[in-house]
């Protein structure tokens, strides 16, 4: 006769008493998509290239990074990291300098000579991208990954587009520009300069299977003002595509000693700081919000007014005198939006100049049958297509959001769309996971770790030079920089579970193939589930 069945209290007897039959939730492991990666435009798998750099292999963490975007040591400099906005470790201390280690990690691909590799074969297909800015340069590089030929068409004598002609220098050197543009074509990308594109549908009739529309934003917007001298107002996009082709002081804009700047965006503040450099006086933008209003980012502003650039905040320029403006103040209303009061006073100004916005050249797309436009913007569906076949668009033209970081996401989505559509097919997004927010964490994990604070470049040379402001982080910074990442929502097998179950039920597969649950003796306590760091680990119902 058998023994009736008893539970043993002599040490060592889990594993003879089988709990996995008490359980009525079990531990899952799981990878949840980290909030970085969701806050990038460009679709960057953040998590996984500061893994391969906290490790040291950076070559690695570069190669990870350019699966998704070509331009690091580019977007490590004018990129906003709105991943850094997103990031759960500034819910410990402050946010990991995602940015910081982007740039340097670009920087050092030019620095050691990296170079893009594809083991694509080639298609056969031939695909027209009118314009180099990062939409068009972003598209280029992702079809040539897939084996198709990309040729850009630009109508400028240099490439980069708004990167080149809307951007100063002090935030973008132009060979770190020329290095990244520079790989793409040794990568196989061709590059035609001052060539100039006058309609899609001929273009199209050169043997080309597909296009990809990427003209920036290169049309600035007016206003009427009423002036004395209508020469002194100028519009801030000619005044910084001036500042690339001037190659010495006789050559560069002539703004005078003092110069008002009428807007609110980045571009304002890139005007007033570039008139500073150039040796105005004074620099005065005037815009007619408030400052909590104001669409230009706010360490942009702070900057600005750090070099001595002056903001008049509810104000707006009624009329242009021989020597001066007159502004009129507004109040907010009892919506929030500003009215006039009818109180003025006078500005001495030299020059204004108008940074209102700007739009997209259409007229390449006069005559093609099914593209629409709505105010100033190429209609396009979720694949970056418009309503003509085979042609798609990206960047400025097809998106209000007009940065770079968003354009070099619209060319790696048009990318993919192009690709499945020359193959008679519908690109399709894989499903995200679910997202992994702080209070699926456990924090007390992590040691306090200030965030490394990037060196800036002293007042007096910002002000008088064109030298690059905010300067990089040395291979030390990156490394500890890289370090602070928490690994949301994704095992970095940090043998937590393991070493608190009580019941031995966590199985070490080895050093990167993660664990395993022995669910004939998991008896479902979660504690694995409450002690992991990264929240990689969740507790479902028990199937019956």
């Amino acid at each position: 006769m058998d023994k009736p069945f008893a539970i043993t209290l002599d040490p060592g007897s889990s594993l003879a008493n089988h709990t996995g039959s008490w359980r009525t939730f079990r531990p899952l492991y799981v990878d949840r998509l980290p909030p970085c990666n969701a806050a990038c435009p460009a679709g960057e798998n953040i998590q996984s290239w500061l893994y391969h750099a906290e490790s040291g292999d950076y070559e690695k963490a570069w190669r990870a990074l350019t699966e998704n975007n070509p331009l690091p040591a580019i977007m490590g400099r004018v990129c906003y990291h709105p991943c850094e906005g997103a990031c759960n470790r500034q819910h410990v201390d402050a946010a990991v300098g995602i940015n910081a280690v982007e740039r340097f990690l670009g920087d050092e691909a030019i620095r050691r000579g990296w170079r893009f590799e594809s083991s694509a074969a080639a298609t056969g297909k031939r695909v027209l991208v009118i314009g180099s800015g990062p939409a068009g340069l972003s598209a280029a590089y992702h079809l040539t990954r897939m084996g198709h030929q990309a040729v850009i068409h630009e109508a400028a004598p240099l490439a980069g587009g708004m990167m080149r002609y809307g951007i100063p220098k002090y935030r973008l050197p132009r060979d770190v520009l020329d290095a990244e543009i520079r790989r793409l074509v040794e990568f196989g990308v061709e590059l035609r300069l001052q060539s100039k594109v006058m309609n899609v549908l001929a273009a199209m009739q050169e043997g080309f299977d597909a296009v990809f529309l990427g003209v920036g934003a290169h049309i600035a917007k007016r206003a009427y003002i009423p002036a004395g001298d209508a020469s002194k107002i100028i519009d801030a996009i000619s005044v910084l595509h001036d500042m690339e082709g001037a190659q010495g002081d006789e050559l560069r804009p002539m703004l005078g000693r003092r110069v008002v700047v009428y807007g609110g965006g980045n571009t304002a503040i890139d005007v007033a700081r570039t008139a500073k450099r150039l040796g105005a006086e004074e620099a005065v933008i005037v815009y007619r919000r408030t400052r909590e209003k104001m669409p230009a980012h706010d360490f942009e502003v702070e900057e600005a007014l750090q070099e001595g650039i002056s903001i008049k905040w509810l104000s707006t320029i009624k009329e242009a005198g021989e020597d001066d403006i007159m502004v009129e103040k507004m109040a907010l209303d009892a919506s929030g939006f500003p009215q006039p009061t009818g109180e003025y006073e006078r500005i001495p100004a030299d020059s204004v100049v108008l940074a209102l916005g700007q739009d997209a050249d259409l007229g390449l797309l006069a005559n093609v049958p099914g593209l629409a436009t709505d105010k100033g913007l190429v209609q396009v569906d979720a694949g970056m297509m418009t309503g003509h076949p085979g042609v798609f668009a990206g960047g400025d033209m097809a998106g209000n959001e007009r940065t770079v970081t968003v354009a070099v996401g619209h060319g790696k989505r048009a990318a993919r769309a192009i690709d499945a559509w020359l193959k008679g097919e519908t690109y399709v997004s894989p499903p995200k996971h679910e997202l992994a927010t702080f209070e699926r964490m456990n924090p007390w994990y992590y040691s306090d770790a200030p965030k490394t604070v990037r060196p800036v470049l002293d007042i007096i040379r910002r002000q008088s030079t064109f030298e690059e402001v905010l300067g990089g982080l040395d291979e030390g910074n990156a490394l500890f920089e890289a370090r602070r990442c928490m690994s949301c929502g994704n095992c970095f097998e940090c043998d937590n579970c393991y070493g608190v179950c009580p019941d031995n039920a966590v199985i070490k597969l080895g050093p990167g193939k993660r664990f395993l649950f022995n669910f004939d003796y998991c008896k479902g306590c979660g504690m694995c589930a409450t002690e992991c760091p990264c929240g990689a680990i969740k507790m479902v119902p028990e199937e019956n």
